[in-house]
């Protein structure tokens, strides 16, 4: 067996055990996260690092009280990643009351769960949306 074969192997082995643990819905956002990156410009901003070292980052767009778009940037695991990745979804087209009502149970309802060792990231997930939108809500009372 050659080492691109052994290597295609045991990424095909990680990915059914994958399977095994995670929900479909986990396992498509990880393949194929959606709205990653920043905003030029964005109306609401917040950074949060969690207790396991992630950093994770949310911009809002913001138009009339409903967020227009939602994107997320983390340095943490594929967790993080899947977990930001399901806020901004979530966030879309919602209020900003709605949207700061988006927490760790909702996030992981969404999802289908996830293992107990990977929760965590479900709760930096919302408290960086709700970072975001704390920094949102003051613009918007002085009408800028």
């Amino acid at each position: 067996m050659t080492g691109d074969e052994w290597v295609g192997e045991l990424q095909d082995k990680v990915i059914r055990d994958m399977k095994r643990i995670y929900s479909p819905k986990v396992m498509k956002l990880w393949k194929n996260p959606q709205n990653a990156g920043s905003l030029d410009y964005p109306d609401g901003y917040g950074q949060v690092t969690g207790p396991c070292g992630d950093t994770m980052q949310v911009w809002l767009r913001v138009q009339a009280d409903v967020i227009i778009d939602a994107t997320f940037w983390t340095d943490g695991c594929g967790t993080s990643v899947v977990c930001a990745s399901m806020v901004t979804v979530m966030a879309k087209g919602k209020t900003l009351e709605e949207a700061a009502r988006i927490d760790q149970q909702s996030v992981l309802d969404e999802l289908g769960g996830l293992p107990e060792e990977d929760r965590h990231c479900a709760l930096l997930a919302a408290n960086t949306l709700r970072e975001a939108i704390g920094c949102v809500r003051p613009k918007l009372a002085k009408g800028s």
